[in-house]
């Protein structure tokens, strides 16, 4: 599994643009999960997401509709909700019976490493 990186935007674009200008190697994570903070990081997981995340690993639900209904959420917002826990690496959304996606949790555990004193935090999943 990719691990994600936590890097603030000016210092992403300073990044693209070294390798651009063949200043630099392409970093071996590119294309994967990025985020600004590890504030963005923590937003993700609301006691609402990490509930979800939960009912996942135990039930391990045959379908999104399912884990809604589990939950009493609509299914339109847990359907969201997935879309962007995917994106970050902790769920994955497989294809079922149809147009079904069953959902899986992909990491337990996040470790976030902050530094105090500037902006390079890093992550990793579990």
């Amino acid at each position: 599994m990719m691990q994600p990186k936590i890097q603030h935007l000016q210092e992403l674009k300073a990044e693209m643009l070294a390798v651009v200008r063949g200043e630099r190697a392409v970093p071996t994570n590119v294309g994967g999960v990025a985020y600004e903070s590890a504030g963005a990081v923590l937003r993700l997981l609301i006691s609402e997401n990490r509930e979800l995340l939960a009912a996942i690993d135990r039930t391990h639900p045959e379908s999104v509709a399912a884990l809604a209904r589990q939950l009493h959420r609509a299914e339109p917002n847990v359907s969201r909700t997935l879309s962007k826990l995917e994106a970050c690496g902790l769920v994955r959304l497989r294809e079922g019976k149809g147009k079904t996606k069953i959902p899986e949790v992909l990491a337990r555990r996040i470790t976030v490493d902050i530094d105090v004193f500037g902006t390079h935090d890093r992550g990793s999943l579990a």
